[in-house]
């Protein structure tokens, strides 16, 4: 299934492109899906559907997000549910520990008295992205189209689950599960409880669930789209985002310019705004193409509202005439709806046929230079904002606000690191082989 995943900056429509995506998808014959995870009610003013209604079934089996309104011939809409969600997974959890409270004395708490927590909202979502995965053949969609918060926020939500697993993976390392028959011994000649194999299997199943997200994630099947409303102040935060999906390994699709405001107008307040656009554009441009393409989305002029093509309602006698429009206004005049901007910012791409090589390479100098060179590819990072640790097999990378921890590759790992340099958006960190660990020739 093609998952596309839509974020950008703050503000720049990200609901709006979301929904166009997806009908475009649906408009080429394929049961598209959209998700979204505002809760504030606007994709619902967008697409002109009701409230949310929960998905009917057990609390074990339950998914994350709403019954999916039916809003076109192959496309649908749900939101993800974050509270009903949650109390459902805190309720079912409590069930299964009924014996263990009873036994404490502890009172459970109600469902009605329960609010989902800081935080849940991204486990929400990321167990919608495994869910959409795991409908049985015809009966599920062929494209997921998911609105995702802000782009600072997609980045961090993408990068959990791996740290989830690295956490996990350090405080209940696998080696130490191969002692469960000498725990109950252990625990004699120690004075003190060992761990419960219910723990280890608790661990187990989370670490199956954070994996099988994290290859959604990283699948070659899973994009994403960028939107931004050009301009000045959206440039660098654009950049950031893109530094801190490379660093993730998250493939950008195309980059969205929402909001184009009309050239060649005689009206200088609107001239001056459309002009600095033009420039922020002109810079998108050059950033991004032609690897990734750059598709423009004009002003609607208003909010837009339904799939439709409504047309404009007749002026009333006493109602002010607009104005003619300008002759250069023609080319660029903004289109009525979302329907129209689906024809402009297209359906995603097919799913690749074979996997892409992997980016993460290392390059092996030692004839020539006497070191092993790991490149990364890192697009949009700065170098004032680039930090670079070794910890033991790791590299620790921090773009600006992103972070993560990196395991080497088996031949890094008997290296130390002897430099590393930022060019042309890619990261060449050099390793020299270390004499007392690198195999020696005979």
């Amino acid at each position: 299934m093609r998952t596309v995943l839509v974020t950008g900056t703050g503000g720049a429509g990200r609901t709006t492109v979301a929904a166009a995506t997806a009908l475009a998808a649906a408009r080429e014959g394929q049961r598209t899906l959209l998700l979204t995870a505002d809760s504030d009610g606007t994709p619902e003013a967008l697409l002109g559907i009701g409230a949310p209604r929960s998905v009917p079934g057990r609390s074990a089996d339950r998914l994350p997000w709403s019954v999916p309104a039916e809003l076109a011939p192959g496309l649908w809409a749900a939101r993800i549910v974050t509270d009903e969600w949650f109390r459902g997974e805190l309720t079912a959890l409590q069930d299964r520990g009924h014996g263990l409270l009873d036994l404490l004395g502890a009172t459970p708490l109600d469902g009605e008295e329960l609010t989902a927590l800081p935080g849940v909202e991204a486990i929400a979502l990321l167990r919608a992205l495994r869910a959409a995965q795991t409908a049985p053949p015809g009966t599920g969609w062929d494209v997921l189209v998911v609105d995702m918060p802000p782009a600072p926020d997609t980045v961090a939500v993408l990068a959990l689950p791996e740290q989830l697993r690295r956490y996990l993976r350090r405080l209940l390392p696998a080696e130490r599960q191969a002692a469960r028959a000498l725990r109950p011994m252990l625990a004699q000649l120690a004075g003190v409880p060992m761990p419960a194999q219910k723990l280890y299997e608790t661990a187990e199943r989370w670490e199956r669930e954070l994996a099988a997200v994290q290859g959604v994630i990283e699948s070659e099947a899973t994009t994403v789209r960028l939107v931004v409303e050009p301009g000045p102040l959206a440039d660098r935060a654009l950049r950031t985002a893109r530094a801190g999906l490379a660093l993730h390994g998250c493939r950008v699709e195309a980059v969205i310019a929402n909001r184009l405001l009309p050239t060649g107008t005689s009206d200088p307040w609107l001239a001056a705004l459309s002009g600095q656009q033009q420039d922020a554009l002109k810079e998108l441009y050059e950033q991004w193409a032609p690897a990734v393409p750059v598709r423009e989305l004009p002003h609607l002029g208003r909010d837009p509202h339904g799939l439709g093509d409504p047309r404009p309602a007749e002026p009333h006698p006493g109602d002010a005439q607009p104005a003619e429009p300008h002759p250069g206004d023609g080319a660029r005049r903004a289109p009525a709806g979302l329907a129209d901007l689906a024809g402009a910012v297209g359906a995603p791409g097919a799913r690749p046929d074979r996997p892409a090589p992997d980016p993460w390479t290392v390059e092996d100098r030692l004839a020539e230079d006497g070191v092993l060179l790991w490149r990364l590819p890192l697009p949009g990072a700065a170098r004032d904002g680039l930090s670079l640790v070794r910890r033991g097999d790791e590299l620790i990378v921090t773009v600006a606000p992103f972070h993560r921890v990196l395991p080497l590759p088996s031949a890094l790992r008997r290296c130390t690191v002897s430099g590393a340099g930022l060019r042309d958006g890619w990261l060449q960190v050099r390793f020299t082989p270390d004499p007392d660990l690198w195999p020696k020739r005979v």
